[in-house]
């Protein structure tokens, strides 16, 4: 019965770095927005549904938020923080450089939007690791 009640409270624990993180993203994603609407009005570049993509990187958001407390889970280990920031970003940012080229678009908007990713997991990097040291988040001590 022990080890059921430690499984859901890591759940909880999860869903809370899951929140929170997707909460970042979600007051960071409308700047990003701005800006990339900005450039796409300067170079070529295709059409974006904002709505559809903010929702995409919330949930992008959520999921690194629940993974990344399972990647560093008690470690201090900055290679792994930066990876997983790496790891989601590059993946984002890479899906909109294969679209961009499809459709050759210019080369600002595509660097936009791969730094934009990076930055958003950045982010939220910052965040969660913030709220774990406040005591906020339990690290993962599986």
């Amino acid at each position: 019965m022990q080890h059921l009640r430690l499984s859901w409270e890591e759940r909880i624990e999860s869903l809370k770095a899951g929140v929170l993180s997707a909460a970042s993203v979600t007051l960071i994603f409308p700047l990003f927005a701005l800006l990339n609407d900005f450039l796409a009005s300067h170079y070529p570049s295709p059409s974006m549904n904002y709505w559809i993509s903010g929702a995409i990187a919330i949930f992008a958001g959520f999921l690194f938020g629940v993974t990344y407390r399972y990647i560093i889970r008690e470690d201090q280990n900055s290679h792994l923080k930066s990876g997983a920031v790496l790891a989601f970003g590059l993946v984002r940012g890479l899906a909109h450089v294969e679209m961009s080229i499809a459709t050759q678009s210019a080369w600002i908007p595509i660097v936009s939007f791969g730094v934009e990713s990076i930055l958003l997991f950045a982010i939220a990097r910052l965040v969660l690791d913030g709220a774990m040291a406040l005591g906020w988040i339990q690290r993962f001590k599986g």
